[in-house]
């Protein structure tokens, strides 16, 4: 194939609308990997030319956050710091600002959550899809355009590149993209943009030059990358993860998503390998149901991680990360099922005795696939190649590629064995997301680290269909965890959208891991929902009896964990599933639930709720771990705030409980007692957030207020790192 064109953005820009006309149908990968530059310059140009119609197709538009009042006192220098040098997303800002122009529309499959609520147009716009039919339906919207930011290295066959963050759907859209062009149904272009930041990912997220038609590599484009700041993990978080964690199976599999909660678990499966006693003392507290411990035994454990385990994960999250730096990722999986197979049987020698063992697992011919990945692993020698039945070496070597040959195998297994087992990988995922540290952390890398983590096609990760036997291999006692918003008592969860049907985020990979988890023989899907949300001081149920949508139906129940409990739903009837399910609520909302499920006919009329479920409270959790806060931090990995802006950060969440809390008279009254002096500490808080003279009543509620908070409470900066 042709060397790409490399130029510049308006050159590029003139070069996609000569070739593929007026109606540019733009497929860009979600997160992280969006060419900002090159989506900016197609957007001005639709922006002068009302002409040209420009569709993005996309999910996930990540825009810097734009908080309001007192937190953007607070938040706006910290967002300078975090997002300096980070390129705008134009059509996000001004999608949210209400001025697309008519002829530029946005079409997404998964939105930033609860970003788009009451935006009219970006409700109709939404794409409702699995994660696995992305690809397909992206380019079902008539995309012609794709393009993704890469990053790139030198190597002895020349110029590569790396989708790095996100090969999750590009490499088969773009398959799907040259066919048509092969066919003469469809025009399109690839198009790369290069960013030196972007950490290089090996495996299946490298791809040569030759994939793409445009290159665009300048040094304007070395921008810093959009990060996910950290967000505290508080006492009902830590509660979900540690009662999670103990349904982990040493030797199994891992998914988790980002968030306070995957944070939660992952510190909680750290907690558990590197200072057991204290993770064993914790889980002995909360866990006070013989079922809950029952099931631990059973499906899961509380030991440290002997073998360890194998993350398979739509997102790599940092929490995967600090698994591996802790000893707890470190099960290796390998590309071939009889391999794999083997290689749990306890066979990692490389000799007569693993051919022996491989034949017994239905390996009975080295085709040339078969060649391929065994020398990729180390298990065959590596100038060998497959022609006509046989394996011929560079040194005139023949050998039958039949292994239940016996003099064959012989042969092999004198002369044909590789160094040993190679290249064994750790963690699969499709795209990642996250601090800037994590960032950080992925250049640096050694390429024995990198050989370990294999960026791949959410085709591979998400679902068992491209290759059965090896991911069923692979991907023993798998646990795959999931949050939602909501729960029903029939065992349903709501996860991406609303009753009126006003879109909240979207399925994404949620429904594929909970059908994978059905399929695998010895897998469970476990759905993490918090038991109330908390709102202008009231707080509501998040599991309530039925709901007008759900994301997981009834029928893929299996576990559900709130802060309160864990309800163990598989196979079980609507009656035990909705004991459960209000077994696990906010004890403030049982007495309604059991009233709607018996007044349904759900629960008999005489069952009464066990003493032992009664006291689920905010209250409870806190005595039984607010006082292990050495424990379980409020950022377990760290974070990005100064140790004044983590202060004042506690402090306004303080106020804003006051606030729903006390009547206004009494509010009033702390206002009019508020000091008008106060030491040079709280006057340099109250500077930071532009109150140290407050103007209008609103204000002097509000200082007086913090004054209260931030005397009460000064803050811990131990947390500061």
């Amino acid at each position: 194939m042709p060397a790409p064109l490399r130029c510049g953005l308006d050159e590029a820009v003139d070069r996609i609308i000569t070739e593929l006309g007026k109606d540019i149908r733009i497929g860009v990968p979600l997160g992280l990997g969006k060419p900002v530059e090159l989506i900016n310059a197609l957007y001005q140009r639709a922006q002068r030319d009302a002409t040209l119609q420009l569709t993005v197709l996309t999910a996930l538009s990540l825009e810097r956050p734009q908080p309001k009042g007192l937190e953007a006192a607070l938040l706006t220098p910290f967002l300078d710091r975090v997002f300096d040098g980070v390129p705008v997303l134009q059509y996000a800002v001004d999608q949210t600002a209400g001025r697309l122009p008519p002829n530029v529309r946005i079409v997404e499959f998964f939105i930033a959550p609860g970003s788009r609520l009451n935006d009219l147009q970006a409700q109709r716009d939404y794409i409702s899809t699995n994660y696995t039919f992305a690809a397909r339906d992206v380019f079902g919207q008539g995309c012609n355009l794709v393009a993704q930011m890469v990053a790139q290295r030198q190597t002895e066959q020349g110029v590569c590149f790396s989708l790095s963050s996100n090969p999750d759907t590009g490499p088969e859209l773009m398959r799907l993209l040259r066919a048509a062009q092969a066919s003469g149904t469809r025009r399109s272009l690839a198009v790369a943009l290069v960013n030196p930041q972007l950490p290089y990912m090996s495996g299946d997220a490298e791809v040569a030059e030759s994939s793409f038609d445009i290159v665009l590599d300048d040094a304007a484009y070395d921008r810093a990358l959009f990060s996910t700041p950290k967000t505290p993990v508080g006492i009902a978080d830590y509660a979900i993860g540690l009662q999670a964690s103990t349904l982990v199976r040493d030797g199994g599999t891992l998914q988790i998503g980002i968030g306070s909660l995957g944070d939660a678990i992952a510190h909680c499966l750290r907690l558990r390998h590197v200072d057991n006693a204290a993770y064993c003392s914790a889980v002995q507290a909360l866990l006070t149901q013989p079922q809950q411990t029952e099931l631990a035994a059973r499906i899961g454990g509380t030991a440290p991680f002997e073998l360890g385990l194998y993350g398979a994960s739509e997102m790599f999250v940092d929490g995967f990360w600090e698994l591996m730096q802790a000893g707890v990722l470190k099960r290796e999986v390998y590309g071939h099922a009889a391999l794999q197979r083997v290689v749990e049987r306890g066979h990692r020698t490389v000799d007569a005795a693993l051919l022996d063992a491989l034949v017994d697992e239905g390996l009975h011919y080295i085709g040339e696939r078969d060649l391929s990945v065994l020398q990729h692993h180390g298990v065959l020698r590596a100038d060998w190649r497959y022609q006509q039945g046989e394996l011929q070496g560079d040194d005139g070597e023949r050998v039958s590629a039949c292994l239940v040959d016996p003099p064959s195998r012989a042969t092999i297994a004198s002369r044909g064995l590789g160094p040993g087992l190679q290249r064994g990988v750790v963690m699969h995922a499709g795209f990642f997301l996250g601090p800037r540290r994590f960032y950080a952390a992925l250049r640096d890398m050694t390429q024995a680290q990198r050989d370990r983590i294999a960026m791949t096609g959410v085709e591979h990760v998400n679902q068992l269909d491209l290759d059965p036997p090896l991911y069923r291999a692979q991907r023993r006692h798998a646990r795959f965890i999931n949050t939602g918003m909501m729960a029903t008592l029939s065992g349903a969860v709501v996860s991406d959208g609303l009753a009126d049907g006003r879109v909240v985020s979207g399925v994404g990979g949620q429904y594929n891991f909970v059908a994978q988890a059905h399929q695998l023989p010895d897998a469970r899907s476990i759905l993490l929902v918090r038991a109330v949300r908390e709102s202008g001081g009231q707080a509501t149920s998040n599991i309530v009896f039925n709901y007008g949508h759900c994301t997981i139906p009834r029928h893929l129940r299996d576990i559900v964990i709130s802060e309160y409990g864990i309800a163990d739903l598989r196979g079980k009837t609507d009656c035990d599933v909705a004991k459960a399910m209000i077994g696990i609520a906010d004890s403030r909302f049982q007495a309604e639930l059991l009233a709607q499920a018996q007044q349904a006919g759900k629960i008999e009329r005489q069952w009464q709720l066990p003493a032992s479920h009664r006291y689920n409270t905010p209250q409870r959790l806190a005595a039984l771990l607010g006082s292990r806060r050495d424990v379980f931090p409020v950022f377990p990995f760290g974070h990005e705030f100064t140790a004044q802006e983590l202060r004042l950060a506690q402090a306004l969440k303080a106020v804003q409980a006051r606030v729903a809390a006390l009547p206004r008279w009494r509010l009033l009254i702390k206002a009019a007692r508020s000091p008008a002096v106060v030491d040079d500490g709280v006057m340099a808080d109250l500077r930071r957030v532009q109150l140290q003279a407050p103007r209008g009543l609103q204000q002097r509620v509000a200082r007086a207020l913090l004054i209260e908070a931030l005397q009460q409470n000064p803050g811990d900066a131990s947390q500061v790192r």
